[in-house]
């Protein structure tokens, strides 16, 4: 199960990744209130029709609905507004930051002390997101800072998932944060942005797609895997968000992908296939037992 979790978050990263191009389209259009909105607003629509009719939802569930739906609100926030004000690879390689952030978080608040793999998966992981986001030279922007506080907003958002959203029921909890998220950030637009930014059909598309696949699903199935992997892990498979960004980019807005980036990819992807040897040791080893266990009957 945890493989197929693992999986799953490696299809999130790839939807991910592409919408960032969505994102950057938006960004170029200083559209970050409203854009975040009304496409999270949609999402949460799409996703409604698959919530398993009940009751009543627990109050547990509404207390970590409102956090999870809160800390989406502001790291998205911050993401879409560091877009306008910095580059593109800055604010991926500094959005990645969140990968080294959580399993300090982890030790911090839980006690829980990293692997030496995940310690080392991490480490590769930085450094090819430096690597793959600026091509080796970070020259710093203004909105490097928002992409910043951003990324430490996003490793927590990693955690509540991990930690709490794993124990209720994943369409209404996937529906609860999105439309607390989304209504947030129509509500900061309304006065801070206007209304007539939204009516490029560039932009339509972008909330569009970023709406149905980039949070309807994916943040959907994030929420499932989470429930059978561990936060640390499943922050290293979602950091190929950065791989996918750049690949999405070269073939959709024909950007160049230069030699000490695809190095980047590389590590970034020997980081992960790192994080992911305990669970296919495991495995084998499970396997083997099996094998004897039939020998001997």
């Amino acid at each position: 199960m945890r493989l197929k979790a693992d999986l799953t978050l490696f299809v999130v990263a790839v939807i991910w990744g592409t919408g960032f191009v969505a994102q950057r389209i938006a960004g170029q259009q200083d559209v970050v209130y409203l854009f975040n909105g009304i496409r999270y607003l949609l999402a949460a629509l799409v996703v409604l029709p698959f919530v398993k009719r009940r009751a009543s939802i627990p109050h547990g569930q509404w207390k970590w609905m409102l956090v999870a739906g809160l800390v989406l609100f502001v790291g998205s926030a911050l993401q879409q507004a560091g877009v306008v004000y910095t580059t593109a690879g800055n604010a991926g390689f500094i959005t990645s930051l969140y990968v080294v952030l959580i399993p300090i978080m982890l030790f911090i608040f839980w006690g829980e002390k990293p692997r030496r793999l995940a310690i080392l998966a991490v480490g590769l992981a930085v450094i090819g997101a430096f690597l793959l986001s600026t091509g080796g030279r970070f020259v710093f922007h203004t909105g490097d800072a928002l992409e910043l506080i951003g990324s430490l907003f996003w490793a927590v958002h990693v955690i509540v998932l991990g930690k709490f959203a794993s124990r209720y029921e994943t369409m209404s909890f996937s529906v609860g944060q999105l439309a607390l998220c989304g209504f947030l950030n129509l509500g900061v637009g309304i006065f801070v942005e206007r209304f007539q930014s939204i009516d490029n059909l560039s932009l339509i598309a972008a909330i569009v797609y970023t709406a149905l696949f980039s949070l309807g699903l994916a943040y959907t199935l994030q929420i499932w895997a989470q429930k059978h992997t561990p936060p640390t892990d499943a922050a290293l498979i979602l950091g190929l968000e950065s791989v996918f960004s750049v690949i999405s980019g070269w073939i959709i807005l024909h950007e160049q992908l230069v030699l000490i980036q695809i190095i980047g990819c590389s590590l970034i992807l020997s980081a992960v296939l790192l994080s992911q040897f305990k669970v296919w040791n495991t495995s084998s080893k499970i396997d083997h037992e099996h094998l004897v266990e039939a020998d001997e009957s």
